[in-house]
Order: C-alpha cells, then structure tokens, then sequence
C-alpha cells in the first residue's frame, strides 16, 4: 500500500522552508547594510530590522535606534539618509 502525502501537509511544509530561507535572506541583508552603513561612515550599530521599499531600496532600523533609508541613486551609487 503506498503511502501519500497530504496536500495541507505539503503546503505546511512549504511555508516553514519558504519562512527559513526567507529568515536566512533578511539576516543576511541586515548583515550588508550594517556593513553598508558603517563604511559610509554613519552611527548605527547593528541593523535589527529592515523594510524593503523597493528595488535596491531598503528601510534601516539600527540597535542605536537609528533609521536610514539605503539606496541606489540614480547615478549607481549606494545612499544613505537618515530618518
């Protein structure tokens, strides 16, 4: 008798791999930007939270409770403004 998988149980599956890679994802860009940060000279810590706005456009929140806004501007380099 074989045995199956129920699609509920896929689908839960699924979502738990999707939200680790997802966590992993968000870690690692938290990483970047407080690299990012950092090297553009600005007080921040570490990056505890991050929003993406957009495209290369992301809300910083740092453990200093700074935020900044990280970006690409329009001539190809990488902005920070506070907020």
């Amino acid at each position: 008798m074989k045995s199956r998988i129920p699609v509920w149980a896929l689908a839960a599956g699924m979502t738990i791999f999707a939200a680790q890679a997802s966590a992993a994802d968000n870690a690692a860009l938290a990483k970047d930007l407080t690299a990012t940060i950092s090297l553009l000279g600005l007080p921040c810590g570490q990056v505890v939270n991050v929003v993406t706005q957009g495209n290369r456009d992301y809300l910083a929140t740092c453990s200093d409770k700074n935020r900044y806004r990280v970006y690409v501007n329009a001539q190809g380099r990488v902005t920070a403004e506070k907020r």
